[in-house]
């Protein structure tokens, strides 16, 4: 069952939002022990703000650490650094630790993280390097931004149409695709970089292979489908899945494709509001949507089956999802300007969930005290048990295993899913 933590708000509306990946940011100290705190908390950066002009909101790129005891990030951030009069819409955060890149209206810029050799993480702080995304600063608004697993690959997608796919850090060309009449909506690379899938505002999903740098399928739409967001996701048997979300009437659904035959392999109806965030866990076990509404739906990967439904979690349109990297915490925010933290609880086991475990102790206690009964009449039958005992132990014994019998009976309800 989720716990949800408390929204922390930081002034603005929240556009983007990443987790860090502090073990490649944050400096050993000399005597190779971790800087300061050998365990630092989780980190995650969050960006937004008013946009131009004089909203009085600012436009910012703020970092902040979770704390655990409360479930939401601290109201009182790591870092927080104004970017003037623009606004940063999306967000990449490199995994190796090569710095944060933002997407603003008139192109992208590449921050770079400083880390004080020994110190603690509170004293992180970000620079803008301008001369390392020299190409890019002037393309205009990148939709999608987004690096590669391994972080040697960059990928954008503008609202001109521009793909464009470069090596890192090189910057070297890898693809790149002009398509004037439809923006670039969303894009995602497989975990082993040898492929990358792009949805437009219209038409079919793209995959590129990277290796030949040229495409390898079209995946078509359905009748009255429009496609939205694009995820690979590995599976227990090593094959990898592609799910792409897609609104069709009045359902946002996810459908799945091989990713060898590239096929439809399923498609599945899951709410009836609009779908404006999508995320996969790093252990690849859930999917997560967020809608319009503020409302957030966690499944299951394998069987899409919902485990977690936190209706109105913000209460604006959810702009981003982000698992932790255990998959256990879910960052979400939203144009409300807060940062929800969601706690999904422990993963599941060789397939054996907490709840099924529950299930079973109780079925075993029910059976202890159906047998207890049995023996009692058994005695009484007997003679074995004197009456006075008798008429105190006979009852409460059987009232005992009627008890659990009730019990057993209301958990037959579904009990994973959590308002």
């Amino acid at each position: 069952m989720a716990r949800r933590g408390g929204g922390q708000t930081y002034g603005f509306p929240i556009y983007c939002a990443s987790w860090l990946p502090l073990a490649h940011i944050l400096k050993p100290s000399e005597d190779g022990a971790a800087a300061a705190d050998a365990d630092p908390p989780p980190m995650a950066a969050l960006g937004g703000g008013g946009g131009e002009g004089r909203s009085g909101v600012p436009n910012a790129l703020v970092v902040a650490e979770l704390d655990h005891a409360d479930e939401a990030l601290s109201p009182d951030p790591v870092l927080r650094l104004g970017t003037e009069e623009q606004v940063p819409y999306r967000m990449a955060v490199h995994p190796r630790g090569d710095g944060v890149l933002c997407a603003f209206p008139n192109g992208c810029r590449l921050f770079r993280w400083e880390s004080p050799e020994g110190e603690n993480p509170h004293n992180l702080a970000l620079r803008a390097d301008l001369e390392a995304l020299a190409d890019l600063g002037d393309v205009g608004l990148q939709l999608s931004v987004s690096f590669s697993g391994e972080g040697s690959i960059l990928a954008t997608g503008g609202e001109d149409g521009h793909l464009r796919v470069f090596k890192w850090p090189s910057l070297d060309s890898v693809l790149e695709e002009l398509d004037t009449k439809t923006s670039v909506k969303d894009l995602n690379f497989s975990s082993d970089e040898h492929f990358l899938a792009v949805n437009r505002n219209s038409g079919p999903c793209r995959v590129w292979d990277l290796k030949l740098s040229g495409t390898v399928a079209n995946l078509p739409r359905e009748s009255g489908e429009i496609f939205g967001f694009c995820r690979f996701s590995n599976q227990a048997d090593n094959s990898q899945i592609l799910f792409v979300t897609a609104m069709q009437g009045d359902y946002g659904k996810i459908i799945s494709w091989n990713t060898t035959s590239w096929t439809r392999i399923g498609s599945n109806k899951i709410t009836r509001e609009a779908i404006s965030a999508f995320a996969v866990s790093p252990d690849d076990t859930l999917l997560v949507i967020g809608t319009i509404e503020g409302s957030i739906i966690v499944l299951s990967s394998k069987n899409m089956r919902v485990l977690v439904t936190v209706k109105k979690a913000h209460l604006g349109i959810i702009t981003a999802l982000a698992f932790s990297q255990d998959s256990r915490t879910l960052l979400s925010t939203s144009f409300d300007s807060t940062a929800r933290v969601t706690s999904i609880g422990s993963p599941k086991s060789h397939g054996i969930s907490v709840w099924s475990m529950i299930l079973v102790i109780i079925l075993a206690i029910f059976v202890y005290y159906c047998d207890l009964s049995l023996q009692v009449a058994a005695s009484l039958r007997q003679g074995d048990v004197q009456p006075g005992k008798a008429n105190q132990e006979a009852p409460d014994a059987i009232l005992t295993s009627q008890c659990f019998s009730f019990q057993w009976t209301g958990l037959e309800q579904d009990p994973i899913h959590s308002g």
